[in-house]
């Protein structure tokens, strides 16, 4: 059970940009992140413009669009991992669970603990398996030896390597093929019980088998994660996400085109440059 301290770290308004399409949701639209008014710059470079959308509790959220139209952006603003850019600027609103997160003092450490971020590539520390998972226990205060254990075996099987690794656990991390390291690294941020994990490109740095495996445990964190992922395989966003977002750049700046189920965005789109996107006809 999380403290009720970690609450403390952001309730809703009119969209205005990209259209909100409406039907039947696919799972509870209970909102679990707002982004209002979003802006981002570094330095004077704009790289996104005035994004407003809800991302929903226990759903799959796709980010969809082209290189460079501010994806990886928007993510990374959502638990302020952003900010490590020393010329980034941000504007608007991220309410999570009610509480503002770009307006206030945040401590990072718990919003990035209940935010968990998952890279393009994967990055183990190279140290050995079982260690992978303990530094971020005992970082956020896990003492308990059995305790640890318990959460690491639970994590590792979640993402479906306990039975892959359980004999060779003191062995390096770094020893584990490229989509073993991936799962590693998915349960590195499962092992502190996050509320929502963030994924920018998990599978693309995988061969086709690796990136299939990580695919299916995407599917089956549905209802219990909250899960934003960044991805160019639009197949996959099909496949994943109750949701989408379509972004696109406009004037050279990144702009939310659409947004909605995913289903009823690539099937009935109610944007022109979106239903080029999703037929393959542009991008």
């Amino acid at each position: 059970m999380k403290a009720e301290s970690d609450k403390t770290l952001v309730n809703s308004g009119p969209y205005t940009l990209g259209e909100i399409r409406e039907g039947t949701p696919c799972c509870e639209p209970v909102p679990h992140l707002q982004v209002r008014n979003l802006s981002v710059a570094y330095g004077q470079q704009s790289v996104l413009d005035n994004v407003s959308l809800d991302i929903f509790q226990g759903c799959i959220t796709a980010l969809i669009g082209p290189s460079g139209c501010g994806k990886t952006s928007f993510l990374s603003s959502l638990n302020k991992l952003i900010e490590l850019a020393p010329a980034a600027r941000l504007s608007g609103q991220v309410l999570f669970d009610g509480q503002e997160l770009l307006g206030a003092p945040v401590d990072v450490l718990t919003l990035r603990r209940r935010i968990g971020m998952i890279f393009q590539k994967p990055n183990p520390f190279p140290l050995s398996i079982q260690r992978n998972l303990e530094l971020p226990l005992k970082e956020h205060g896990v003492r308990d030896k059995q305790l640890r254990a318990h959460k690491i075996e639970t994590a590792l099987r979640d993402v479906g390597l306990w039975d892959e690794v359980a004999d060779r656990l003191q062995a390096s991390a770094l020893s584990l093929s490229g989509g073993q390291q991936q799962r590693l690294c998915i349960a590195r941020a499962l092992v502190l019980e996050p509320e929502i994990l963030l994924m920018d490109e998990p599978c693309s740095a995988l061969d086709p088998i690796a990136a299939a495996v990580v695919e299916e445990l995407i599917q089956r964190l549905r209802g219990r994660y909250t899960v934003v992922i960044v991805t160019h395989n639009l197949a996959q966003a099909r496949r994943v996400a109750n949701y989408a977002a379509f972004f696109w750049m406009k004037e050279r700046v990144g702009k939310l085109i659409e947004f909605g189920q995913c289903q009823q965005l690539f099937e009935t789109p109610g944007h022109a440059l979106t239903a080029a996107y999703v037929s393959g006809a542009s991008g």
